[in-house]
């Protein structure tokens, strides 16, 4: 018999819901800020649901959230505004267009195609030489898609794409990522994939093939980033440098000050060091705590941010969950499923 925590994903939705609807008591403007944590909280599940099982560090995933919007802005564009927007784009794409539901999966499809394409060399690196890898993808992706302008708006920001990704729409998307990510861990696949993170030769010597579980929990990851791209486009307007190393490095950031090997960690991760650097970003312009008037120096937000992730990687390696889930005691989460035998 295989058993399932149930509240090892009902924490992480929990977290998620609660977000949600705290983002409902603020104002409309401020409402921004907790759409925007709960997009986040969908790429930094995607980046725990491959670096987080297979310990390999990637710093491309955030290409394949830049997919994921260039794929959902350009076939929501309503094609009469397209000519103006981008007029040098490609004749197959100026007349697509799609409703917000399709473009999602559509960016979800590119996010998980492309991953798979990508990891089909990639995946049989290791260490340094697949963190260089990556990178190099997100060099790439970005320069595609700044100087290409026959896919997208090129160095320009996507406009007249619809704004879809509310409080709901956003809740929505990282719930289902929540999901998909507890069901991959708790697959065969994931659990082969955690062998061959903690001991690489013995998953090896029972049969685990660490290219094959590398490639798999790469394309899932790559799917679920795809979809963040897409409720990231139709929140804001998106340029290709909103998604590049800033982005990279604020979700990676949140799933290090988590915890990266749990899945609870990358949602604690998200909403802490959001609402930080939401406050921060806030505090540059000035605002007040406690009868205290702050007015934090441009660039304050990244420079704390970087110091926390700092002390955590020395002080609590492990993040501020220990790596660990949710577990409930004393309530009866754990449901039996059964499991064909061999």
């Amino acid at each position: 018999m295989r058993r399932y925590h149930l509240d090892e994903v009902l924490g992480p939705v929990v977290l998620v819901v609660v977000a949600a609807l705290l983002g409902t008591l603020v104002s409309i403007s401020t409402q921004t800020y907790f759409t925007d944590t709960l997009v986040k909280v969908s790429i930094v599940v995607a980046l725990y649901v491959f670096i987080g099982n297979s310990g390999v560090l990637s710093f491309g995933h955030v290409s394949f959230v830049a997919l994921g919007a260039w794929t959902a802005g350009v076939l929501t564009v309503p094609p009469s505004e397209k000519p103006a927007i981008m007029p040098n784009l490609a004749g197959f794409l100026q007349h697509r267009h799609v409703d917000n539901v399709e473009s999602l999966v559509l960016a979800a499809l590119v996010g998980g195609i492309a991953a798979f394409l990508v990891g089909i060399p990639l995946m049989r690196l290791s260490g340094l030489a697949a963190g260089i890898a990556t990178f190099a993808v997100l060099e790439i992706t970005h320069n595609l898609l700044q100087y290409q302008e026959r896919i997208g708006p090129g160095l320009n920001a996507f406009s007249s794409v619809p704004e879809t990704t509310g409080l709901r729409q956003a809740a929505i998307g990282a719930v289902v990522c929540v999901v998909v990510a507890f069901l991959y861990a708790r697959s065969r696949f994931g659990r082969l994939l955690r062998a061959t993170r903690e001991d690489d030769a013995a998953a090896r010597a029972v049969g685990a093939s660490v290219y094959r579980q590398r490639l798999a929990a790469f394309t899932v990851s790559g799917f679920l980033a795809g979809l963040a791209g897409g409720l990231y486009v139709h929140l804001l307007p998106v340029q290709v440098n909103s998604v590049y190393l800033d982005l990279t490095f604020i979700t990676l950031a949140m799933l290090v000050v988590g915890g990266a090997t749990s899945l609870f960690g990358a949602v604690v991760g998200a909403l802490a060091v959001s609402a930080l650097d939401s406050w921060l970003s806030v505090a540059e312009n000035g605002t007040s705590l406690f009868g205290w008037h702050i007015d934090l120096p441009a660039g304050s937000a990244e420079i704390v941010v970087g110091i926390l992730m700092a002390a955590v990687l020395i002080l609590r390696p492990s993040g501020l969950t220990g790596g660990r889930e949710l577990r409930l005691r004393g309530v009866p989460w754990r449901v039996f499923a059964s499991r064909a035998q061999a």
